[in-house]
């Protein structure tokens, strides 16, 4: 059985004896600093495992001198020293003894040192699955940091749900309530202002009393703000439900990413991060179905679509009282049992004591670099590494808003309303196909993010977003192109000075705020099209004349706010669709995996809080100058605007993110000490993995597809 490096490195776990399985990724075979031939060693959770080709045994060691090739300037060697402790021995599988190409490639016959020998040998002894040698397994990570991980991502849900549910709700509201376009935007902006700033807080929030009681705050404003929504006399009421609501997203939109990834083991990191967008795409879709359900109750629907929220707020309230805190929170303020028993909990049977040691060194070692004292956000700022980390972060979650991802959400019945779907249950029900969309799609971010990398995938959905938001601005361009003439000039004295009257078609008819589109239809013929003046009371009907409340009921006679009747509905329909099927594997779920990845501990709950503030800072900016922008610049106009910015993006996210994929969240650090917007292109990507093999006073740099090869 041949394995691969890859296949080596990622799934593998070692186990000497019956001390239970070990994490470990095999490291490069390079030429050793203290003997002239090459060796071969694993660097495991636990140490140092030495493969002497010699005596063929096994040796397990720590070896805190051992430091990374790059800091040569320090010693470093990317190997152990002479003074590595040897702990425990057990003999090598005999298959490394075989004849032919599995002899060691450069056997010294001095005293000993260690040599290189095949990857595909190694792989091919560990495969024996002998009980009293050297084994070769897959990791068993507990079910339980599983159901850790679905209950924190249901913070991941009721934010989709509490954001995807607006949409539909706003038609029933804005009919019921008499809502201007006003109010319209206050409903939906306030809860994401209130969304940032409590993920600023949020920070703060975190370091002080931990991961855990703020996901538990996070749910009680879920639960309070749906009681609060659902039992809303008026608009009044109902926007300081929509506050506190946002105050529970802002926090949970920070805690639920950092909690996950501090508990995930680091083969599962990126998955489990992701399921937690999976959970936010699955709440939006949950929300449409909700939406479409109850919009036929025309009264009081809106109620039952805002007050159910309160279900998976309190389940998820229920299940945090028996989960545990973040280890990592629990070893940075000096709880060292407790994070004990923690890591013990989620990673099984496994040995603790490296990760253990792993993550307290780390702790130290980052607040001595940082300064130590001040401000943690002037600490990151002043400190290289994390102030480039910061930068990117903040960049990703800035591109996410700025490629319009909330103008789809908040606004996909009324986008669908403004490509000429009339019916205001159909437009809900087909917004439903987008979230379905997006949910599916982010099924196959959770599949790909540990194939294929947060870069390239983030990278390809990029540029996907890109041209999916070109296509459905040119959705709106072709309807614009076709839009219906004015072809009845009323004569009420009301009129005369009216812009209203001044228009020919239908479509700057539609982008006046203060006008309407009044129409007969026979079949797909438009009949007595005319321009007129809304009601200041209500967008849902004319000022007077046929469209106004007394006579609107008429048959086949149409009042169309915001919208042209048009044919080319499916064309947008369709650029929705496409663009949910870009972003939503990668530029949706990506900022907030990568964010939750890039920072170091002591700065962890600031720098998500810093991303997270500047993820809902451009949502607020996006979301409340949609409808201004559809109306200065056009609807294509915007889409055109928000594909220019994804772009954008593409460049950022080309130049300065680098590969995190597979790495331990302590040593994602060094990625960051290159120069900003060099880093994308660092030898730290996944899938720079290559070996070295010192023979004859040569160098020969090998990669994987080649290691068998060598004779």
């Amino acid at each position: 059985m041949i394995i691969t490096l890859n296949e080596l490195a990622e799934k593998t776990s070692f186990q000497i004896g019956r001390r239970g399985p070990i994490r470990a990724n095999i490291d490069t075979i390079r030429d050793s600093q203290w003997g002239e031939p090459s060796h071969l060693y694993v660097r495991s959770v636990t140490g140092l495992f030495m493969f002497h080709v010699q005596t063929f045994l096994v040796y397990e060691g720590d070896d805190e001198m051992c430091k990374p090739r790059s800091d040569a300037g320090n010693g470093g060697d990317s190997g152990p020293t002479q003074t590595s402790g040897l702990t425990d021995k057990q003999s090598f599988p005999e298959a490394l003894t075989r004849a032919g190409q599995c002899q060691p490639s450069a056997i010294n016959n001095g005293d000993g040192i260690w040599t290189a020998v095949m990857v595909e040998c190694v792989a091919r002894a560990l495969d024996m699955r002998d009980e009293d040698s050297l084994e070769f397994q897959r990791d068993v990570t507990p079910g339980f940091v599983y159901v850790l991980a679905a209950f924190s991502a249901l913070g991941g849900f009721l934010f989709g749900y509490d954001t995807g549910v607006i949409s539909g709700a706003m038609l029933l509201l804005k009919r019921e309530l008499e809502l201007s376009a006003l109010w319209q935007e206050l409903l939906i902006s306030s809860t994401v202002a209130a969304a940032a700033l409590s993920a600023l807080l949020g920070g703060f929030l975190n370091g002080l009393f931990g991961r855990r009681l703020c996901i538990l705050l996070a749910s009680s404003f879920f639960a309070v703000g749906g009681v609060v929504l659902s039992s809303a006399p008026g608009k009044e009421v109902l926007l300081t439900g929509r506050l506190v609501v946002g105050v529970g997203l802002g926090i949970a939109s920070m805690t639920v990413p950092v909690y996950i990834a501090e508990a995930s083991p680091p083969h599962l990191r990126g998955q489990l991060v992701t399921v937690n967008t999976l959970f936010i795409t699955g709440g939006q879709f949950t929300a449409s179905l909700v939406d479409g359900a109850f919009s036929y109750l025309q009264r009081d629907g809106w109620r039952y679509m805002l007050g159910l929220s309160v279900l998976p707020a309190m389940l998820q309230f229920v299940g945090f009282l028996f989960l545990p805190e973040s280890p990592r929170w629990l070893i940075q303020r000096g709880l060292t049992q407790k994070a004990r028993r923690v890591l013990s909990q989620i990673r099984g049977n496994q040995n603790i004591d490296e990760e253990y040691d792993s993550i307290k060194n780390s702790i130290e070692e980052e607040e001595k670099d940082s300064g130590g004292d001040g401000p943690v956000i002037w600490r990151m700022l002043t400190y290289p590494p994390t102030r480039r980390a910061l930068l990117v972060g903040c960049g990703l979650q800035m591109f996410q808003q700025l490629s319009g991802i909330n103008t789809v959400m908040y606004y996909s019945a009324t986008i669908l309303q403004m490509s000429g779907v009339r019916d205001d249950r159909l437009a809900i029900w087909l917004a439903g196909l987008t979230t379905l969309t997006n949910f599916l799609f982010t099924l196959l971010g959770v599949w790909l993010v540990e194939r294929v990398g947060r870069r390239k995938l983030i990278l390809g959905s990029n540029a996907g977003t890109c041209l999916s938001l070109s296509l459905l601005a040119t959705g709106f361009l072709i309807s614009a192109q076709h839009s219906p003439p004015v072809s009845f000039h009323p004569l009420d004295p009301a009129m005369a000075n009216s812009t209203c009257s001044k228009y020919q078609l239908c479509e700057p008819c539609m982008l006046d705020p203060g006008c309407g589109f009044c129409y007969r239809e026979n079949g797909s013929a438009l009949l007595a099209s005319s321009c007129v003046t809304v009601d200041k009371a209500s967008t849902e009907r004319a000022a007077w004349g046929r469209c106004s409340n007394s006579s609107l009921m008429r048959d086949q006679t149409y009042w169309a706010y915001n919208y042209c009747p048009t044919s080319y509905s499916w064309l947008v329909l369709m650029g929705l669709v496409l663009y949910l099927a870009a972003f939503a594997p990668g530029m949706g779920p990506m900022p907030w995996t990568i964010n939750s990845e890039i920072y170091p501990l002591w700065a962890r709950s600031t720098g998500n809080a810093c991303a997270a503030g500047v993820n809902w800072t451009f949502n607020i900016l996006v979301s409340v100058t949609f409808l201004h922008l559809a109306q200065y610049l056009t609807y294509y106009g915007a889409f055109f605007l928000y594909s220019s910015m994804a772009l954008l993006g593409f460049v950022f996210t080309y130049g300065c993110l680098p590969e995190t994929k597979g790495r331990r969240l302590e040593e994602i650090e060094a990625l960051f000490e290159n120069q900003l917007c060099s880093c994308g292109a660092s030898d730290s990507d996944e899938g720079r993995q290559v070996e070295y093999i010192r023979v004859k006073g040569s160098n020969y740099h090998l990669s994987d597809n080649d290691a068998s090869d060598v004779d």
